[in-house]
């Protein structure tokens, strides 16, 4: 579901009264450990944290005009979303989130490759999310990502 919203309370505001906590939860549990030279906004109609072009004038390989996306979120119409792109790209990342997910969550995950899928409200697990959040830096998803290039 692609928002028109363009700031960050605009797109909570429009959500569904029983989206509107979990997602503000989910906003800020990011936004407090996310480590500093990350950008706030809306891309691809979502809340969302990207690497400016002031610091990688290259921008998003697909298009760039756009700043090089890292993180974001998103209501659904099934379930609420983190999209991590770090996660995707670093599999010592994704080893240490799988092993700590259950700890954290009664159900099972729900996880495409950058996407991590909330189908209940009451099994978001705010603190994880923000200590995934705070796990690499601007400077090392560039890194990756560039490497990723590469291949």
């Amino acid at each position: 579901m692609r928002s028109e919203a363009t700031t960050v309370p605009e797109y909570l505001s429009s959500l569904p009264e029983e989206r509107i906590e979990p997602m503000d939860k989910l906003y800020k549990a990011i936004k407090k450990n996310l480590p500093k030279g990350f950008a706030e906004g809306m891309g691809y109609g979502m809340p969302g944290w990207s690497v400016p072009h002031s610091t990688y004038p290259a921008g998003y390989h697909c298009d760039p005009k756009v700043p090089l996306p890292f993180m974001s979120i998103a209501s659904q119409k099934n379930f609420i979303a983190v999209y991590h792109m770090g996660i995707y790209c670093d599999p010592a990342l994704m080893k240490w989130f799988t092993d700590e997910y259950p700890k954290h969550c009664k159900r099972k995950l729900d996880m495409g490759k950058s996407c991590i899928r909330f189908k209940y409200l009451d099994d978001i697990p705010y603190k994880l999310i923000g200590e995934l959040a705070s796990k690499m830096t601007p400077a090392q998803w560039i890194e990756m990502y560039e490497k990723g290039l590469k291949k």
